[in-house]
């Protein structure tokens, strides 16, 4: 893989590397409004993501995946929900193999989001982003109101301290084992997260293995594997007319956010239903 991948120009960029002020601009534009939509009021203060940005930047957080929400219409492009995964030294590399915590700042300039900041871990092997739900690791949101930087980058730390309890929770799923038909029926559950009833693919798609390094049937690799197929696509299936089709890549920014979400929530249940001791938000 090179320093950075491009996986969908108009969608997403993953990096080896902190991506540059120019090249998020150029890729997430949104990040980079100059002034808020003009659906908003004279209440909503306009802080412009890109100050947060170098404000989290002067602390030690360096973004190295972005992603920004498609628009139909083309008056919001440049205001619409953004996603951007941050690293901090402090927790690099994690305790656990292959993974990064992350600290996910979303945002939008169009009044569809506030500033909000879920704990991440992104895993070396697949270059996967993980999301961790709320129920492991609180999110926050901060209001278009008052000193926005500041309560973003205290927010921030916060985020960052509770993925040290993701971390503990990753541990845990690999101390679970899962049987064929425990695999099948995680699958299934994870398949109509994605789908809904009509699911293209089967459950025992959805948890195949794309490497043969994920191949251990523990709970941790289980979910990594759902997650890949789920969000990143490109499982052979059946549409609803029998016909043959492949599975999207999950592009959508409140998309992406809502099924990684669900999936490490479907971990946790799995987890506690094997008898696993999984940590929890405090």
């Amino acid at each position: 893989m090179s320093a950075m991948t491009i996986r969908n120009p108009a969608a997403a960029i993953v990096s080896k590397t902190p991506i540059s002020l120019d090249v998020l601009r150029a890729r997430i534009p949104s990040a980079f409004a100059a002034e808020a939509h003009e659906s908003r009021s004279a209440r909503y203060t306009f802080i412009p993501t890109v100050d947060v940005i170098q404000g989290l930047g002067r602390e030690g957080f360096l973004p190295f995946a972005a992603m920004q929400q498609r628009v139909r219409d083309d008056s919001k492009r440049d205001y619409t929900r953004h996603l951007i995964r941050f690293r901090h030294p402090d927790l690099v590399p994690a305790a656990v193999g292959d993974v990064i915590p992350e600290v996910v700042l979303l945002n939008s300039h169009d009044g569809t989001s506030a500033y909000r900041l879920f704990a991440g871990l992104f895993r070396m092997l697949c270059t996967n982003g993980l999301m961790v739900s709320d129920s492991t690791c609180a999110d926050i949101s901060v209001r278009h109101s008052g000193n926005v930087v500041h309560e973003v980058i205290e927010g921030a730390f916060q985020v960052l301290d509770g993925t040290k309890t993701a971390i503990e929770a990753s541990r845990a799923f690999r101390g679970v084992g899962l049987n064929p038909a425990e695999q099948e029926a995680f699958g299934e559950a994870a398949a109509e997260l994605r789908w809904g009833e009509d699911r293209p693919v089967s459950g025992q798609q959805v948890v195949q293995a794309r490497r043969w390094e994920d191949g251990a049937n523990n709970l941790w690799n289980v979910f990594n594997r759902t997650q890949e197929n789920i969000i990143r696509g490109g499982v052979r299936g059946r549409n609803t007319n029998g016909g043959r089709m492949t599975t999207r890549e999950v592009t959508g920014v409140s998309e992406n956010i809502r099924l990684n979400r669900a999936l490490w929530l479907l971990t946790e249940r799995m987890a506690e239903l094997k008898g696993a001791d999984v940590p929890k938000a405090a």
